[in-house]
């Protein structure tokens, strides 16, 4: 299916791929490493939407201000996901499940919201049709655990036309507070006490 979706997507792709050309100075990939089943890393593959523009530190500036006018619009279509079929043919990620997050979040989960790795991430999943990035982080973890608690052929198919409907709504793209979802800083365990890095064992 992955392989279709790219041959059918290949002339949104192409047309992004010119428009991200120019508006990023030739850069048309971002690839980063993330965590995949058993927090096993791979590198994912987007259309990059934002700029690299730095403040006088060297620091990034905030998403709102990097992203471009081709970024925003390939966001908003959903375009910018398409490369990640690569990953579904390599096999790193399934077309639906948990999506893939950064790997410095590993030591922020509880022990709750880390059981979303025991599943193969997806480009899509039930917390993206149930909010995308407008809603909390554990909102959107708890619709990753419900995921695998429930995973099904059924609740997949499901998802993947509820996927389709979003993308022409064009619901939850961009965070309450930020242009794209804000980072998660680790939450509330089960006994109450707030996950920060450092208090749990590092991951490989």
């Amino acid at each position: 299916m992955s392989l279709v979706l790219l041959v059918l997507t290949l002339p949104f792709s192409l047309t992004a791929a010119v428009l991200l050309a120019f508006a990023n100075n030739g850069k048309i990939f971002f690839i980063q490493q993330r965590p995949g089943q058993h927090d096993k890393p791979f590198s994912i593959i987007k259309f990059k939407t934002m700029n690299d523009r730095r403040d006088s530190r060297g620091e990034l500036l905030p998403d709102a201000v990097r992203l471009t006018k081709a970024g925003r619009m390939v966001r908003k279509t959903s375009i910018d996901e398409l490369p990640q079929l690569i990953n579904v043919l390599k096999g790193d990620i399934s077309l639906i499940g948990p999506r893939p997050l950064l790997m410095e979040y590993l030591p922020l989960y509880n022990p709750q919201q880390a059981r979303r790795h025991e599943v193969r991430p997806g480009i899509t999943g039930w917390a993206q049709v149930n909010g995308r990035n407008n809603t909390t982080w554990e909102k959107r973890f708890a619709n990753d655990i419900y995921y695998v608690d429930h995973l099904s052929f059924a609740l997949d198919v499901k998802i993947f036309f509820l996927t389709i409907l979003k993308i022409l709504q064009g619901e939850g793209i961009s965070g309450e507070n930020s242009a794209t979802m804000e980072k998660f800083r680790g939450s509330k365990t089960m006994s109450g006490e707030s996950h920060k890095a450092g208090d749990v064992a590092s991951y490989p």
